[in-house]
């Protein structure tokens, strides 16, 4: 029997993205990201300086911070004042990394880009909705800096999204949803880059094991989603080229 879906969508249907840009005007690029009743503020900023170790390189860098804020969930999520969660701290090395794979770093050389990514309102494809709008505001970011010299040749290579998806039962679907994914057999994350090869899989058997064709089942359908998103992050970005 087939899962029923809300709203009608069907197995292989992204929810409804939409993008506001330059939602906080002192960063150098930032987005509100809104994926279904998922909401993430994606900021990029100048950090004081390079770390240490991209010094030693000659290479400059990029990280990531995530949070989900506490009116973001239902029963409220605690602040966390000192030191974020493990979640969040496994997020955000997640968004840093994706973001790191498409850019040419040797080309950012003494530059050092902090992605605050800070989840409004959370249903699901928080950690996915944070990568692929931190895309877009990293691009308008990388304009502001060569508009103002500060560096002279675009250091992103391609670009960079994510989905999640999985089977409920014997049924793949695509961009889950919280009730979704809190009732699936098997979820996976999966980040990838326009060249179509494969940054990262984040995938789990959460109530059953999965064979090498589910896998397969499931990229292949994940990569048909991403498409779909680099096609929005795309149209975003026209308007500030």
């Amino acid at each position: 029997m087939s899962y029923l879906r809300k709203n009608n969508r069907k197995y292989d249907e992204i929810r409804k993205v939409t993008v506001i840009p330059q939602f906080c005007p002192a960063a150098l690029g930032s987005v509100l990201y809104t994926c279904g009743n998922t909401q993430v503020i994606c900021a990029v900023s100048q950090a004081a300086q390079v770390p240490q170790h991209a010094i030693d390189k000659g290479i400059g860098w990029i990280t990531a911070e995530y949070s989900i804020l506490p009116y973001a969930t239902n029963p409220r999520t605690e602040r966390r004042n000192l030191r974020p969660d493990g979640r969040s701290v496994e997020i955000q090395r997640l968004i840093g990394r994706s973001l790191r794979t498409i850019l040419n770093l040797e080309l950012m050389q003494g530059i050092s880009l902090i992605v605050d990514c800070d989840v409004l309102q959370a249903d699901g494809g928080t950690r996915t909705a944070a990568i692929s709008g931190a895309y877009i505001a990293l691009q308008m970011a990388i304009n502001t800096l060569i508009k103002h010299g500060i560096i002279t040749e675009n250091p992103i290579k391609a670009q960079v999204a994510a989905i999640s998806i999985g089977y409920i039962g014997d049924q793949l679907l695509l961009d889950l949803d919280y009730e979704e994914d809190s009732q699936c057999d098997v979820d996976m994350n999966l980040v990838m880059d326009s060249n179509n090869t494969i940054i990262e899989i984040q995938g789990t058997g959460e109530k059953r094991s999965y064979s090498k064709d589910e896998l397969a089942s499931m990229i292949h359908l994940a990569h048909n989603g991403i498409i779909n998103i680099f096609k929005i992050q795309n149209d975003v970005l026209k308007l500030f080229v």
